[in-house]
């Protein structure tokens, strides 16, 4: 899937970097990765409160690219998240409704 050809298009860029593969610099890509992670939630928030689908569109997709990116420095597949998902979710990813009480964790 898209999801993973992107991820190992990430990972080959990850071991070629530029500079000398240490853990401080290691450190440091965990530490910009995580901010920019979180820096396009913050926009997610913002784009949600538009009416602009474009807008929501293109802060998730650069939302999920970060992720990404942090994900591949951590070591982490899309397997794996998905593996996760079907353990937290089975609903959701069986395809079926959830009640809308249930949503957001008002369980």
């Amino acid at each position: 899937n898209s999801f993973e050809q992107m991820e190992a298009v990430i990972a080959q860029r990850r071991a070629e970097p530029q500079e000398a593969h240490t853990p401080a610099i290691c450190l440091r890509r965990v530490l910009q990765d995580s901010q920019e992670v979180g820096e396009e939630c913050a926009e997610i928030i913002i784009a949600a409160k538009n009416p602009d689908k474009e807008e929501i569109k293109y802060e998730i997709s650069d939302f999920l690219y970060h992720a990404m990116v942090l994900m591949v420095e951590k070591g982490v597949t899309w397997e794996e998240i998905t593996s996760e998902l079907a353990e937290d979710n089975p609903l959701i990813l069986a395809g079926r409704n959830i009640p809308q009480e249930n949503y957001l964790g008002n369980k």
